[in-house]
């Protein structure tokens, strides 16, 4: 799982948030399938070289949301999720990225149109092809 969270010690986003976003991304598409072990507190803790409690914190609030499950004994699993709950979780972490981006677009005073625009552009470039 280390090879798909990326965890930036210098952000101002809290190291706990940065892992349950990454889990969230990686159970929402597929990368973690329903049913697979992720790595115990300790081993990511040791892996990200962060406190286990932090990594705690981020299992917590996931299985508080229903994306992960303990099975005591046997470890921490990617739950089973319905497409409702995976849809659910994609608009709240595509809701979260555009408001990161329309933040950043009016701090920057980018008008409506030219942060459409932009957005547009990115879409089409990071297509496979530059199709839409």
């Amino acid at each position: 799982m280390k090879q798909f969270l990326d965890i930036d010690p210098a952000s101002a986003v809290p190291i706990w948030r940065q892992i349950e976003d990454g889990v969230r991304r990686l159970v929402v598409s597929g990368r973690l399938e329903p049913g697979a072990p992720v790595l115990s507190v300790r081993e990511l803790s040791r892996t990200l070289r962060v406190n286990p409690a932090t990594v705690s914190k981020a299992y917590q609030l996931l299985t508080n949301a229903g994306l992960l499950e303990v099975r005591r004994g046997e470890g921490t699993f990617v739950a089973e999720l319905d497409e409702e709950q995976l849809a659910s979780e994609r608009r709240s972490l595509l809701a979260g990225g555009a408001n990161t981006f329309v933040d950043l677009a009016r701090d920057l005073g980018a008008t409506r149109k030219e942060a459409l625009e932009i957005l547009r552009n990115s879409w089409v470039q990071s297509t496979e092809g530059g199709r839409e």
